[in-house]
């Protein structure tokens, strides 16, 4: 069986086990992220600012996580996009979003989606969560040329570890260095405002509606005091990506339901705009 890539056929054979990006930088380097770039030193300077995606925050809830972001894209002071997705399903119990450089950060999502998917069927199961966030890190570290030169983007990676039952949150530096998150966290433009937020509303074990609500609370303190985040906009019905991923699998929540939560948010900041207030008591 043979694979036809850029005109070239390639067996099954040459394709070997394991990772689809090992086997793309060997035989077709310039389809990998930012491929074209890596031979021109400071690549992306010259253009004027590049649209970039901002605040991504996650919550461990009670059986799963809850991955969540705004919609928003900016180049430099512009807005360059309003209904923009920066989260992505990655395979039945894993889903990362991804915060800056866009376009590179959407094709590294899709590649990783790929890498995955390649993953299982050579080797005809799955990575466990923990090696799935340790491959993201070394697809990572192969970008570090371009992020060097400031074409840099970083995901938040979760998802459901089927051995241990629970949801688990992984974030990474631009050179791919792994840390695994507990309870909540966030990156992005926003992320120290929404941290802030989560750092406040978060409960242990909260369930998964209010690991929601919480998450879109947080976004709505980043939109607050971050430019580059963009809030619920009514008047466009453009309302944040809410997924979550638990032992049912991946699950995107649909724009009503978010639109609901959204709704009830705005509503209350009508008559407290800095939010609710965590109780001093607990």
């Amino acid at each position: 069986m043979y694979l036809d890539l850029c005109g070239r056929r390639v067996s099954l054979e040459e394709m070997g086990a394991g990772s689809f990006t090992e086997f793309l930088s060997s035989h077709a380097p310039a389809m990998l992220p930012g491929g074209p770039l890596r031979a021109r030193p400071g690549a992306g300077g010259a253009a004027g600012p590049l649209p970039h995606g901002t605040t991504i925050v996650a919550a461990a809830c009670d059986g799963g996580v809850v991955l969540a972001s705004d919609r928003r894209a900016t180049a430099g002071n512009l807005i360059s996009k309003r209904d923009v997705d920066k989260v992505f399903r990655c395979d039945e119990f894993s889903a990362m979003g991804v915060a800056g450089v866009l376009a590179l950060a959407v094709e590294f999502a899709k590649l990783f989606q790929v890498e995955a998917e390649h993953y299982e069927k050579m080797e005809g199961r799955s990575l466990s969560l923990e090696g799935k966030a340790h491959r993201l890190a070394a697809l990572i570290r192969g970008n570090l040329a371009l992020a060097m030169q400031g074409l840099v983007f970083i995901p938040l990676f979760v998802g459901y570890d089927t051995e241990s039952g629970t949801g688990r949150i992984f974030s990474y530096d631009p050179a791919g260095g792994p840390s695994e998150e507990h309870r909540y966290y966030s990156i992005g433009s926003g992320s120290v405002f929404a941290q802030g937020s989560l750092k406040k509303l978060y409960t242990e074990n909260m369930a998964a509606d209010e690991a929601v609500l919480c998450s879109l609370q947080a976004l709505y303190d980043a939109a607050d005091d971050d430019s580059a985040t963009g809030g619920p906009d009514i008047a466009r019905r453009i309302f944040p990506v809410v997924t979550t991923i638990t032992a049912d699998g991946f699950r995107r929540l649909p724009e009503a339901d978010v639109a609901e939560v959204a709704q009830r948010v705005v509503a209350g900041r009508m008559s407290s705009p800095d939010g609710p207030v965590a109780d001093l008591r607990a």
